[in-house]
């Protein structure tokens, strides 16, 4: 069983946040703490995590040990610098994992995680190794060519949108970042690569990730369920 073998997260928030503005979304404010604070206490209070890595950019990594932890954060053992692109942030998150069998890699931008969110991952991820959370694509959707005309609507019930977590067993998510050829989007697609077999499993319509300063609103009102 998974909860009797060391389980590590890393947290990824070394993007760059573009469509953010100057607003460096991780630190700010949101609900009384910083936004990336809230993601790290999550795993932090998760029983199921022995260890936590954050990885942030290189330009906050004096802040990231300024975080107002008041020494509550006992599971965090890095906070290392990313890479230019998030496929090796993750890389060096690993690197730095003590002994795992299981690894959960989390969206520092996603605040709204809960432990049901990693517990129901790992419990997913035994069945061949690696599981996503994703929810049901709600709208419909188009395929459409290089001009913007349509060229065809998938069905929508096999339709899903990947979130965080992502669970792996460490040796496949380790193999699939070593074998790497090219970016991929996520961490999932590399594992895709290797042949295995990924099981989806019911993530949060509230599990969403900033990515626009409007997007802060949405979660502050989120986490007034969560605080």
């Amino acid at each position: 069983m998974f909860n009797n073998q060391k389980t590590g997260a890393i947290i990824t928030a070394a993007g760059r946040g573009m469509r953010m503005g100057k607003v460096d979304k991780i630190f700010t404010p949101v609900g009384g703490k910083p936004l990336l604070l809230w993601v790290i206490e999550a795993f932090q209070n998760c029983t199921l995590i022995d260890q936590i890595i954050v990885v942030l950019g290189k330009e906050n990594i004096k802040r990231g040990h300024e975080l107002p932890t008041e020494g509550r954060l006992s599971k965090v053992s890095d906070i290392c610098p990313g890479g230019d692109e998030r496929q090796q942030s993750v890389a060096n998150g690993l690197n730095l994992l003590d002994d795992c069998y299981w690894v959960v890699i989390h969206d520092g931008a996603r605040p709204i995680i809960t432990e049901v969110l990693i517990k129901e991952g790992l419990e997913a991820a035994e069945e061949s190794g690696a599981a996503v959370a994703a929810v049901p694509v709600i709208d419909t959707i188009k395929l459409a060519d290089d001009d913007g005309f349509v060229m065809g609507t998938p069905p929508r019930n096999s339709l899903w949108a990947v979130q965080t977590p992502q669970v792996f067993r460490f040796d496949i998510i380790s193999q699939a970042h070593s074998k790497a050829k090219g970016l991929a989007t996520d961490d999932a697609a590399l594992v895709e690569r290797l042949g295995y077999k990924i099981k989806l499993y019911k993530g949060s319509y509230a599990n969403i990730k900033v990515t626009n300063p409007s997007d802060l609103a949405i979660v502050e009102i989120l986490l007034k369920g969560y605080g």
